[in-house]
């Protein structure tokens, strides 16, 4: 395994700088994990979002797609056994009145321990045998740990008589299962078929951080693949192929990835087998995308609770089923992300001056970057701006691009890396008469001569995506 240069300093300072994440509500002093996606970072998460959206839903003839409802029946997850198993253990620090997840505290403080799956009785005879402390003021003095519910409470209802409790949904997988016999009459689907769907999930963490890895609210995006339970193993490797096919299209270094079962006691009450694909952070091995075999408890129980009739008919014996199901679910905040990480680099250069320089680059797949091309008049004369504005405009109308005209070219093409643009287009006083621009490569720093007139058909072979 590559070791990486980048560290969460270096990339939370860039993010900023650069408008592709900023703390939320900053003005007025921020709130706790709560981060808001610039210009930036909005473009290389719609790219990551509509790059999924094409790969696991469009290009395949057996996925439809759902927009659900964040808030739904509150008895969607009495159900689904939220309310009652979607917890964490936590514990206050009786000094400073912290707030921290239990399990957390005994993996940074003891390492050695396991701790998936131990009830907080448990975690709190290991926090008082090896006197863990409180990580903000280094305190021993903690409450013992209790068991926390992850979901987000709020109410509707006009008046504070007619409230009534309802929950910010805590994982977008519940509306694709309440929603499954109505897909399944509309689309008249047959196994084996998946439900997409992508959105805001919330979950309130008791120690969520890491920059945007945990937050309290954060995108999701997964389906629900339905089949015959004879075919769970075999469509369990192969989305993990399709997974891993796809991380490997974004440019992924696989020695910065690794596969990670769940062990019996880790398994959530719905699931038979989950394993995480995890990227190696600089905080650590870190779960990226998930993959889990949820049997047919979901169905199961929405049919129980519900009285709706969840089975499918098979269409050749007339047999009534509940289908089982295979889940993998992809983080789209913590994908931005790696996605950062992956793309961080810093190389050694030497400047005009025949100094070395330290270049940092954002080496993002052309597909993912917020900006495909950048357009660079060598000056503000008026000359070369009637070429490059109107140049940047036609561009634009194909591949979303910026124009920069400030500082010296040189200061621009390091933003432009900075910022991941894969090609800049230098109009300069040459232009006025060969009629042609300097086309710029990101990653290898080569300049070509193109003449206007060809720039769209040699980008198209460029973004041959």
């Amino acid at each position: 395994m590559s070791e990486s240069v980048v560290t969460m300093e270096k990339l939370v300072a860039l993010a900023k700088q650069r408008g592709f994440v900023y703390p939320g509500s900053a003005i007025y002093g921020g709130l706790a994990n709560s981060w808001d996606f610039g210009p930036l970072g909005t473009e290389l998460k719609n790219n990551l979002r509509d790059w999924w959206w094409e790969f696991f839903v469009h290009q395949r003839t057996d996925m439809v797609g759902i927009d659900a409802a964040i808030i739904m029946n509150p008895k969607v997850w009495e159900s689904s056994g939220h309310t009652a198993n979607f917890t964490d253990a936590m514990v206050d620090c009786r000094k400073c009145k912290a707030r921290l997840r239990a399990d957390h505290l005994i993996e940074e403080q003891v390492p050695e321990i396991k701790v998936e799956g131990l009830p907080p009785e448990q975690l709190t005879i290991i926090m008082q045998e090896h006197q863990v402390k409180c990580p903000t003021c280094g305190s021993t003095d903690l409450t013992e740990a209790r068991t926390f519910n992850l979901l987000f409470e709020t109410s509707i209802g006009k008046t504070e008589k007619d409230r009534s409790v309802v929950y910010l949904r805590g994982e977008i997988a519940q509306s694709m299962f309440v929603n499954f016999k109505q897909v399944l009459e509309t689309t008249r689907s047959r196994l084996p078929f998946g439900i997409a769907s992508l959105g805001k999930a919330f979950r309130n963490e008791i120690t969520p951080g890491n920059f945007i890895y945990r937050t309290l609210e954060f995108d999701l995006m997964e389906f629900e693949y339905f089949i015959q339970e004879t075919e769970w193993k075999s469509t369990f490797e192969y989305w993990l192929a399709q997974m891993q096919q796809w991380l490997a299209s974004m440019g992924f270094a696989p020695d910065q990835l690794r596969v990670r079962e769940h062990t019996p006691e880790e398994l959530s009450f719905y699931s038979k087998r989950t394993l995480d694909i995890e990227y190696h952070t600089p905080f650590g091995w870190k779960e990226l995308f998930g993959l889990a075999y949820r049997t047919d408890y979901d169905l199961g129980k929405h049919m129980e609770s519900s009285g709706e009739d969840m089975r499918y008919t098979d269409p050749q014996t007339g047999e009534k089923i509940i289908p089982h199901v295979i889940e993998p679910t992809f983080g789209l905040s913590r994908l931005v992300l790696m996605a950062l990480l992956n793309a961080y680099q810093e190389e050694e250069t030497v400047s005009a001056k025949g100094e070395k320089e330290t270049r940092v680059v954002m080496k993002f797949h052309p597909r993912l970057a917020p900006y495909k091309i950048a357009i660079l008049p060598l000056s503000k004369k008026e000359e070369l701006q009637a070429i490059a504005k109107p140049l940047q405009e036609r561009l634009t109308k194909r591949w979303y691009t910026t124009y920069d005209e400030t500082q010296s070219i040189g200061k621009r093409y390091r933003r432009q890396d900075e910022i991941g643009t894969p090609y800049c287009v230098t109009v300069d006083f040459d232009s006025l008469e060969d009629k042609a621009v300097t086309v710029r490569d990101r990653d290898s720093m080569k300049q070509v001569r193109i003449p206007i007139d060809d720039l769209e058909s040699y980008f198209e072979e460029t973004f041959n995506w």
